[in-house]
């Protein structure tokens, strides 16, 4: 697969229920959904950003997450994603994040797990896969905000946990299970 830094870059915004949201191509998939003052926010990833609201990836990202914030649970597979170059690490983070059902949560710790057994290891930091999971340049689609803490803790949701608990509300997930950390990653 090519780099993203040598590939040109479109990107565009779109407004949402949840504030702007900047998204990024590179003309066929799509390559970056963020909230505008995330952390990661992809404006610091790419250099030489081309605004092409125009884009088809850009109006079936836009069709997905209107149906999406309707309450509806449109497939992932609408919408062609890549992930350019990240690592075999972040990449296998990422495809365990596509594969958690709407709705419903997974913990840091048991993404770890299924990494270290993916990687033939014995164990898997937690923190590590939190750091893979706060990267996701596709928030929202790649449902990084279904993963919390092994406490049942609602850490580290690099959109901010306001995001994170209406995204999970959204999908009736009942946020009376969890608690919000006074301290902790991405609050």
């Amino acid at each position: 697969m090519k780099s993203t830094q040598r590939l040109k870059i479109y990107s565009t915004t779109i407004s949402s229920p949840f504030g702007e949201l900047f998204l990024s191509s590179d003309g066929q998939n799509l390559t970056g959904l963020w909230n505008y003052n995330q952390k990661y926010h992809g404006q610091t990833l790419y250099k030489n950003l081309t605004d092409n609201p125009d884009l088809e990836i850009f109006s079936i990202t836009k069709n997905w997450l209107d149906k999406y914030f309707l309450g509806k649970n449109p497939p992932i597979a609408e919408v062609p994603i890549s992930f350019g170059d990240a690592s075999e690490f972040r990449l296998a983070v990422w495809n365990i994040l596509l594969s958690i059902p709407y709705g419903k949560v997974i913990t840091y710790g048991d993404i770890a797990k299924v990494v270290a057994k993916k990687f033939d290891k014995q164990k898997m930091s937690a923190q590590a896969v939190g750091g893979a999971v706060g990267h996701n340049p596709i928030s929202i689609i790649v449902p990084c905000h279904r993963v919390v803490g092994t406490n049942r803790s609602l850490t580290g949701y690099a959109g901010g946990l306001d995001k994170k608990i209406k995204l999970l509300k959204l999908e009736g997930v009942d946020i009376n299970k969890f608690f919000v950390p006074t301290k902790g990653t991405a609050l």
